[in-house]
């Protein structure tokens, strides 16, 4: 039976964020704009529920390229209205748009001529009255079966936070590279910021001269366990065989196949980055060329090391 509850809990709250598709208008796009015009910080803030989803949007924002933070209204009036600036804006959030502490703080934010972009769910509040830009986020009921506990207001609020970082994403260009920058120890901050200095294998590689037997080069490439062999030229990579160039050899030659060297079957223009090459861009190479190792190479092409697919796995 309880499952049921919450079926409907979330069936009713999706259905919340549905409906604030229409609600999006020209108030929108005015705050997108004041807030990607903002030369200072967004300052957001909020009682209650609605201060921990100002919290969560504030984050959000400072994580998208957006500098914001959140503060509680209550601190204001005791020495945290020190940090607000002529060059910021104040993001406001209440459900009903009358709350008293809030409310109290507008007045100085007001007098501070500091611009105020207000989320709320009653257009006709006071704190929408006083804002520069409304963002109405109403809901007809809550999904708490009361209709009393922030539960569907609290969720649609919260997308309509992730709704305008979304959108200041799209106006700033933000790129994975960008993102990287504000997650560095997250999973695809590694990636994107990792290098191939940083996991190439640079000790005992696998170097083959041109002239070896290839009965000789299947001993020094399983020994050097990266699947390759690599061949110089006067310091510089000149070639790369790998173990499948070896099989297709066996085949194709079979019993004079120990009669070959290395020079007949290597790749004369292997794949090859520099060391400040980024691991995600390595991956493309791979993947558009369908191979599973590049060289690291310094800009006179002497080998540095090896990066194989493994390696990427960072």
């Amino acid at each position: 039976m309880t499952k049921e509850y919450a079926i409907q809990c979330l069936q009713d709250e999706a259905q919340a964020i549905l409906d604030l598709i229409p609600q999006i208008d020209d108030n929108f796009e005015r705050a997108v704009q004041m807030i990607y015009q903002c030369k200072g910080k967004v300052i957001v803030t909020g009682v209650g529920k609605s201060g921990h989803i100002g919290a969560k949007i504030a984050a959000t924002l400072a994580s998208t390229g957006t500098p914001a933070f959140y503060i509680n209204p209550l601190d204001v009036y005791h020495g945290d209205l020190g940090v607000m600036t002529h060059d910021d804006v104040v993001l406001a959030l209440s459900n009903s748009g009358q709350t008293d502490e809030l409310l109290r703080f507008i007045p100085m934010v007001l007098h501070m001529e500091v611009p105020i972009i207000s989320m709320t769910g009653n257009p006709d509040s006071l704190l929408a009255k006083y804002s520069n830009a409304h963002i109405l986020v109403h809901v007809d009921r809550e999904a708490c079966p009361l209709n009393l506990a922030p539960t569907s207001s609290t969720t649609a609020a919260l997308a309509m936070g992730d709704a305008l970082a979304v959108a200041l994403m799209q106006v700033r260009g933000f790129k994975p590279r960008d993102f990287a920058q504000f997650h560095p120890g997250g999973s695809l901050g590694k990636r994107l910021l990792t290098t191939a200095r940083d996991v190439m294998r640079s000790d005992d590689l696998p170097i083959l001269p041109a002239y070896m037997h290839l009965g000789e080069a299947i001993i020094l490439v399983s020994k050097g366990k990266l699947g390759l062999g690599v061949t110089l030229a006067d310091g510089r990579v000149s070639g790369l065989i790998t173990d499948g160039d070896i099989r297709r050899a066996m085949e194709r030659w079979q019993a004079e196949f120990f009669d070959h060297t290395v020079s007949d079957i290597m790749t004369v223009a292997p794949k090859c980055v520099l060391p400040e090459t980024k691991v995600t861009e390595i991956q493309r190479i791979m993947q558009r060329n369908k191979i599973h190792s590049v060289l690291v190479i310094d800009d006179d092409r002497h080998l540095l090391g090896v990066v194989d697919h493994y390696s990427c796995m960072v």
